[in-house]
């Protein structure tokens, strides 16, 4: 039984209907940048939670984040920080995270954010291809800042700052905080049109590319998440990695809905319904798949949620989930390019267990299309293309990839749909290669890239194993050097070589070994072949997980 959609949830200038909610939402004027945004909810309502980190307790008033940006931005200012410079950010779920992002955007600067799980030679490349000019890193990953082979020359330790005990000749972040006005103001304007972040993406043929997302594309994102539904929030829960996009918009949601946002130091399966009922969560994403294996619990349901977004649920479930977490469960379909693409209504209750991610959302026109980029008939399968206000400015640095991912002004997904007659989009697979393990993107050839540099390895080929609880694991298929055998080149020797450059989620957990692979005629290795050999992938494998073979 789903929660009724209560009168007094309902905000009283959005429309019932949800086509015409749409609308209403382009219509409106939007904030001038993200520290607009926060200013306009400082005024509103100064003494108002704008935070709450569920795990250290520290919380602010949308009056005190407005004055420890303005401190961050000043300090950021006095080191040089102005509109346009690149700033990486590696930190974990704490204060200064959303501090210093928001303290970038004031300036007109630049975040690129950094996954804290990366080794040193990913961090190499992020910050490389990035051409960050400053780095802001907590104390505990500087260990991983020293494993970069090749720190850019822009990068000296007075442009690192530490979030903890700096290193001489680096800056501590504490002090360039408490060393800045709370009045400051930026020295030049910043407009919704201005870049602010980098937004790296694990790419489908290659490593990671950086998204270029500008003002105007988080605050179209997190209004259209705050207002699609017409329903009012006052309590948001963020538990997945700031370095992710989902955090970031589900933060400036919360500044648009005047909300708190309640903060996990890392996602729980385990803690997750406790968070939902102890902290009155209202809206959340739900990692729905994972929480159905959890045994049940007797206080499953006890939440006062209004809706909470899944991605990929399983069809089957569906409607037992809504039923046993109590929730209103929906779709959607989204992008580091594109932020929200489609959506599935509140009110569209027949379509539980439907499969579909719903229709087109607020600033989005999406459509099915052949190989030419001409739109298909309803229930043909095609690929989704998607345009409108606030997606991706293209990929940083990458000409050919930006030629490659536009139809004149769509952008194209990668990923193959279909639309039914009436409207209602379904995903149906991808046409890029690319592993999808839980909420993580993993491209495959740079994994296969990262193997095939161990000497022993000649050759690599990595693909997806479908997973019940990951949705995919990653699986190797390695060809040894002449003359050696798995005995001399044991799995766990190839494991402990990729643990040594990837993060613990890229390492493949199937490794099998092979004599030779199914080739084009070009000698490219033909992976669908590979895909099709047997009908359970991960037979003829070790199993690293449970230290098995297979």
């Amino acid at each position: 039984m789903q929660k009724p959609i209560l009168p007094e949830w309902r905000i009283a200038r959005y429309s019932a209907d949800p086509l015409q909610r749409c609308r209403q939402l382009e219509a409106e004027a939007l904030p001038a940048s993200n520290a607009a945004l926060l200013d306009e909810a400082a005024a509103e309502v100064p003494e108002r939670l704008a935070w709450h980190f569920i795990d250290s307790g520290e919380t602010a008033t949308y009056r005190q984040v407005q004055a420890m940006v303005n401190r961050v931005a000043a300090g950021l200012a006095g080191l040089g920080v102005g509109k346009g410079t690149h700033v990486a950010m590696m930190v974990p779920n704490v204060p200064q995270f959303p501090l210093t992002w928001l303290a970038i955007g004031r300036l007109g600067a630049v975040m690129v954010p950094v996954n804290v799980s990366y080794t040193g030679r990913e961090l190499d490349y992020i910050v490389n291809d990035g051409r960050a000019e400053f780095l802001v890193i907590a104390e505990e990953f500087l260990p991983t800042f020293d494993g970069m082979k090749q720190r850019p020359t822009a990068l000296d330790d007075g442009h690192v700052i530490v979030v903890g005990r700096a290193r001489p000749g680096q800056h501590a972040w504490q002090a360039l905080h408490d060393g800045g006005d709370p009045a400051f103001a930026a020295p030049a304007p910043v407009g919704l049109d201005d870049l602010l972040n980098i937004q790296y993406t694990s790419g489908t043929t290659g490593f990671p590319k950086g998204v270029l997302q500008a003002q105007r594309y988080w605050i179209t994102q997190s209004k259209i998440n705050a207002f699609r539904d017409g329903l009012a929030y006052e309590r948001i829960l963020i538990s997945t990695p700031f370095y992710y996009m989902d955090p970031q918009w589900l933060l400036l949601m919360a500044f648009h809905q005047r909300a708190t946002a309640f903060i996990a130091a890392r996602q729980s399966t385990s803690r997750y319904t406790e968070w939902l009922s102890t902290w009155k969560i209202q809206f959340s994403l739900m990692p729905a798949e994972v929480m159905f294996k959890n045994p049940p619990s007797p206080n499953d349901g006890d939440n006062q949620t209004r809706r909470v977004n899944v991605y990929g649920l399983r069809r089957e479930i569906h409607a037992a989930v809504e039923q046993r977490f109590n929730v209103n469960a929906r779709e959607a379909f989204g992008m580091t390019e594109l932020g929200s693409a489609t959506f599935m209504p509140l009110e569209v209750e027949d379509m539980t267990g439907s499969g579909s991610c719903g229709i087109s959302g607020p600033f989005r026109e999406c459509k099915v299309v052949d190989p030419r980029g001409q739109e298909v008939a309803r229930d043909e399968i095609g690929e989704m293309v998607v345009r409108g206000s606030g997606i991706l400015r293209g990929y940083f640095n990458k000409p050919e990839a930006n030629r490659e991912a536009f139809y004149g002004d769509w952008f194209r997904t990668g990923d193959l749909f279909r639309q039914d007659l009436r409207g209602y989009f379904y995903i149906v697979g991808r046409v890029k290669e690319m592993i999808r393990r839980s909420s993580e993107n993993i491209p495959a050839r740079e994994v296969e890239a990262v193997l095939k540099d161990m000497p022993q390895i000649t050759e690599a080929a990595v693909l997806g194993v479908p997973d019940d609880l990951r949705k995919e694991e990653v699986k190797a298929y390695v060809i040894l050097q002449p003359g050696l055998t798995k005995a001399d080149v044991p799995p766990q020797a190839i494991i402990e070589h990729a643990h040594k450059y990837l993060a613990p989620f890229k390492v493949p957990r199937y490794i099998e070994y092979r004599s030779e692979f199914p080739r084009t005629p070009s000698n490219k290795i033909r992976k669908p072949e590979l895909q099709k050999e047997k009908p359970d992938l991960r037979a003829d494998s070790w199993d690293r997980v449970d230290g098995v073979w297979r």
